[in-house]
């Protein structure tokens, strides 16, 4: 049986035939993603009905999923008012994504940026680019096929989503890329599976689901990868910048826009989503394995945990 050779402390030759491991590692899985793509990719362009006009008895999400459900708020709504409230949902958690997935595109440009276009893993950053520019149009289009404006995040926040794309690299980047990824494919999932949610919706998410679970995997990876060797004070304030991008991205997904541009009262419609138990325990479970991987990686310090808390992840 051959002994494992832990990583601390080894010779010159061990610590080459380790880095060597884990380039193999990291290219197989780049392989293996570069393989599923061409296998399995969609252009939402022709596989998306844009055609159909919307049914205003559709739902733009899944009920369940409205910052109002469950509060006596939702209670006094007409159904058709609940649909439409919905619908402005939908399309402001599309324009998050939009916005993140600007973001995001810039993070692995600068990532990959004059390295070797031979190695996989290169290759599969172009491709995910890729992928991230047709999601973003098929998200823009969504938006407007649901009769929603433009709900852009705060100035504060789309100022400090331009910092953060000029500035950041490494664990960074990938574990923020994570964050964004996982709490909208958790979403999307109960989305594309109800019958109730407008059909154009459905296929919207089930081709996010489906490419973005290549992309979680790839973030994993990045992550796991550039975490290695780091030392105590680096992962600290790692996790907070990890921490307060996820606060900022998944407190944009629900825009104080909507409720007043669907006639219902802004500060009453605020003051019982903030309140709203089941909404914060829905946000709670879908990320469940994205704090046990963080946790895995040393990446939940108690300042951390302080932002997870505030926008209810944890």
């Amino acid at each position: 049986m051959t002994a494992t050779v832990p990583e601390h402390g080894l010779e010159a030759g061990d610590v080459r035939h380790v880095a060597d491991r884990h380039t193999a590692e990291r290219h197989d899985t780049a392989e293996r993603l570069l393989r599923s793509s061409a296998e399995l990719s969609f252009d939402p362009a022709t596989q998306v009905d844009w055609e159909t006009p919307l049914n205003p008895d559709d739902h733009g999400m899944s009920p369940e999923w409205s910052s109002l459900y469950g509060t006596d708020y939702w209670a006094e709504l007409s159904e058709a008012k609940r649909k439409e409230l919905t619908r402005h949902e939908a399309a402001s958690v599309a324009s998050t994504g939009i916005w993140f997935e600007m973001i995001l595109q810039q993070l692995v440009l600068r990532d990959f940026y004059a390295k070797d276009p031979t190695d996989p893993s290169f290759q599969w950053a172009l491709t995910e680019i890729a992928d991230e520019c047709r999601h973003s149009i098929m998200f823009a289009r969504g938006s407007a096929k649901l009769g929603a404006p433009a709900y852009v995040p705060k100035r504060s926040t789309v100022a400090l989503g331009r910092f953060c794309a000029a500035t950041w690299r490494g664990e960074a980047a990938y574990a923020s890329i994570l964050v964004a990824e996982e709490v909208l494919d958790v979403m999307q999932r109960d989305w594309m599976r109800d019958e109730r949610v407008a059909p154009f919706v459905r296929t919207i998410s089930n081709i996010h689901v489906v490419e973005e679970s290549r992309h979680m995997k790839f973030a994993r990876e990045e992550t796991k990868e550039n975490l290695r060797g780091a030392g105590p004070v680096r992962r600290h304030w790692q996790a907070l910048a990890v921490a307060m991008a996820a606060y900022f991205i998944v407190t944009s997904m629900w825009n104080e826009k909507v409720y007043a541009n669907v006639g219902l009262d802004t500060g009453r419609a605020l003051r019982e989503a903030a309140a709203n138990e089941h909404h914060k325990a829905l946000l709670r479970s879908s990320c469940a394995g994205l704090m046990e991987f963080l946790g895995s990686c040393g990446l939940l310090t108690k300042p951390a945990l302080y932002f997870y808390r505030r926008a209810n992840l944890i």
